[in-house]
């Protein structure tokens, strides 16, 4: 059955609200679906609602580029692309449908297969934005390319809306996977790791690596021979239905837990750590989902030591924040927020105090 995306241009209006906040002094919150809550500090501002502005602009599936306003849902555009047998490889959470184009390239969130296949950084080609001088420009298109010394169209994602906002967006599409499969085998971590280690040398198809509760679960996903002869040298159990997609959506059990939520990108040759509580092993190792009560500057710290940073999601009574900046970047970031939104009057304070 045919996928029909809703079509709403809202440029005109969204310019209009830009230009009377700009003339009358007063800060916007961007807000798309609102599924990105847990993430940065909240701001008190006046909502910029972008969450209507929806549709696709153009998308031609021979060329595997499609270019979407921001307010589109991914869970719509995911079912357009897969009607031509084509996806976004960076693996998006849908959250309940509510995630939209704008807020997965605002937080540069990408999913299980992003060590495989790249970032959401990787695969934008080009946006258009309004800056805070309520200009709406068009950065990058439908091929890479760097304008004014800057790839605006690639610093969007993970700006967290601190730079403009993003009107419309083109991606580089791929086309889905021949076969897909999933194992799950009984093992030590030190076991997984290298486990893991052997499988990339021999250039297996993986596309998912989690570790968990004495157990590697995998994902391969390519060719039929390809995964065929993977799967004969791996061995272990059938994965359970819907593993991979909990995982992609947080919603697996582990999840659930009460306690805050860390999301901990570390060095991929980190060693092993004993992280004060409880923890999944994502990303083959790189990437690591904490449930902890310990104080923040004990995860930030660990989380140094290894090469990497900590974000706290938010809960219930405390909004996430990321880990604070090494002086030169945070004077980058200045930089950069001076020349596209002067007046500070997108996501004041989002990310961090000052943007």
């Amino acid at each position: 059955m045919s996928v029909t995306l809703k079509n709403q241009d809202q440029t005109d209006l969204l310019l209009e609200q830009v230009q009377t906040a700009l003339a009358q002094k007063y800060p916007l919150a961007i807000c798309g679906g609102g599924s990105k809550s847990f993430l940065g500090h909240s701001v008190q501002a006046q909502t910029l609602h972008v969450g209507q502005h929806q549709g696709i602009v153009d998308y031609d599936p021979s060329e595997l580029v499609v270019t979407v306003r921001s307010g589109t849902t991914i869970t719509e555009l995911s079912q357009a692309l897969h009607e031509h047998g084509q996806y976004l490889p960076f693996e998006p959470a849908h959250f309940s449908g509510k995630a939209t184009v704008g807020g997965v390239v605002a937080s540069g969130l990408s999913g299980p297969r992003r060590p495989w296949v790249g970032s959401v950084r990787d695969y934008v080609l080009g946006c258009r934005v309004i800056t805070g001088d309520a200009k709406h420009l068009r950065f990058g298109g439908q091929v890479m390319k760097n304008v004014a010394g800057y790839d605006v169209s690639r610093l969007m994602a993970g700006s967290m809306g601190t730079l403009g906002v993003i009107t419309e967006v083109s991606f580089k599409l791929l086309p889905v996977p021949r076969r897909v499969a999933a194992r799950r085998l009984s093992c030590t971590p030190e076991q997984s790791r290298l486990l893991l280690q052997k499988w990339q040398a021999l250039s297996y198809p993986l596309s998912g690596a989690l570790y968990t509760e004495e157990a590697l679960h995998v994902r391969l996903e390519g060719g039929h021979s390809s995964v065929t002869q993977a799967l004969e040298a791996i061995g272990g159990e059938v994965e359970q239905d819907g593993f991979w997609e909990q995982l992609r959506e947080l919603s697996l059990p582990f999840f659930k837990d009460a306690r805050p939520l860390w999301r901990v990108a570390q060095a991929v040759d980190a060693g092993q750590v004993s992280w004060p509580g409880d923890a999944l092993n994502d990303w083959g190792g790189s990437l690591v989902w904490l449930k902890s009560d310990a104080p923040k500057q004990e995860i930030h710290a660990l989380a140094e030591q290894q090469g990497g940073h900590a974000t706290l999601y938010g809960n219930a009574t405390e909004s996430g924040h990321y880990a604070q900046l090494a002086a030169p970047l945070m004077k980058f970031h200045q930089q950069l927020k001076d020349r596209l939104d002067p007046a500070r009057i997108f996501n004041p304070g989002r990310m961090y105090p000052g943007l």
